[in-house]
């Protein structure tokens, strides 16, 4: 594991902030840029070197990711990075999948020239790193877009929704982000024009669309994983 965190980049905590919180966030964005890969034993004493601080805050905050599912703790063996099932992938991209398409069809009733232009900023951004090839800036890119469709949409429940899974969409969109590039974000060109005319029957089908998608793609790239190993 200390290779694995050597070669990450660096996720040192900073003081200020709540260190138990700190320590919880800078763990979960380890694994999902893949520095901790699924089924990775966790050590205290790595991770608390790693991050700079003590092995309590670290211990707490496994266990808070236990309860969240993104570790697994083993009596007698100790933490290890929880392995996503195909059933909790399903579930989390169909909920997803609902969330938002009714965030697309209140955006496309709400958006503002303005919107419309920062939309296609990010889309530009997502698709000048599908050309790099560069998957963390493809992920953050593709968490950007859908963000900001989420913030026109302007209503608070539905964020504060879709904020509880995004992270891990982002986990579990990670590993497909490269292959699926291209018709994820010729997807958005189509949805970012729906918004644009205003049409918001057709903005949401496009989203449902893209998100169920997503969801099938990663299954499939699942299985032909599973198949060759």
């Amino acid at each position: 594991m200390r290779e694995a965190l050597t070669a990450a980049a660096t996720h040192r905590v900073a003081r200020p902030a709540p260190l138990r919180q700190a320590v919880y966030d800078a763990l979960i964005e380890l694994i999902i840029s893949g520095s901790l890969t699924p089924g990775q034993h966790l050590v205290e004493a790595e991770l608390a070197e790693h991050l700079g601080v003590s092995r309590q805050p670290v211990r707490e905050a496994l266990q808070r990711l236990q309860t969240d599912g993104w570790v697994d703790l083993r009596p007698a063996q100790g933490a290890f990075v929880h392995s996503p099932t195909e059933e909790e992938a399903a579930q989390l991209l169909g909920v997803r999948s609902v969330l938002e398409t009714y965030s697309a069809r209140l955006a496309a009733g709400n958006a503002k020239p303005e919107d419309v232009e920062r939309l296609w900023e990010l889309q530009e951004e997502g698709v000048g790193a599908l050309a790099a090839g560069d998957v963390e800036r493809l992920v953050t890119a593709n968490t950007a877009l859908h963000s900001f469709i989420t913030s026109i949409a302007a209503n608070a429940v539905l964020a504060e929704l879709i904020s509880q899974v995004s992270r891990k969409v982002r986990w579990y969109y990670t590993p497909i982000a490269k292959p699926r590039g291209k018709d994820a974000w010729n997807e958005h060109a189509q949805l970012i024009k729906a918004i644009a005319k205003g049409d918001a029957e057709r903005a949401g089908e496009i989203m449902r669309k893209h998100t169920e998608r997503t969801g099938d793609y990663r299954k499939a790239v699942a299985a032909g994983a599973t198949a060759l190993s």
